[in-house]
């Protein structure tokens, strides 16, 4: 599957999850997805350009963290970054309302 070449978002999420099965990794990349909506909501309500930098930092540093020493893997977003991008926010909205669990089994 690593040598596949995905032509769809949903051709690529299934995949995508494969490589985020660690139940630290999900907390990481759920917590750097949320702190990245925050920054970006908080740099627009202040006007601070600050915290939309700080946006790329937050979203992949709490992401390569899980992947580098929980998943002990490569993160897609070097070969996908828009799908990997797109999956990170369906991944925390999955995680959110339950439609994935934290702890895979």
């Amino acid at each position: 599957m690593k040598d596949k070449r995905f032509t769809s978002l949903k051709e690529f999420y299934p995949f995508y999850l494969t490589e985020h099965q660690n139940l630290t990794s999900r907390i990481l990349h759920f917590i750097g997805t949320a702190l990245l909506i925050l920054s970006l909501i908080t740099g627009i309500l202040f006007h601070d350009w600050r915290f939309i930098v700080a946006i790329p930092f937050i979203g992949y540093g709490f992401a390569w963290v899980g992947h580098f020493f929980f998943e002990k893997n490569k993160p897609a977003t070097f070969q996908y970054p828009a799908y990997s991008l797109a999956s990170d926010f369906m991944l925390f909205w999955d995680l959110l309302n339950g439609k994935q669990p934290f702890k895979v089994k």
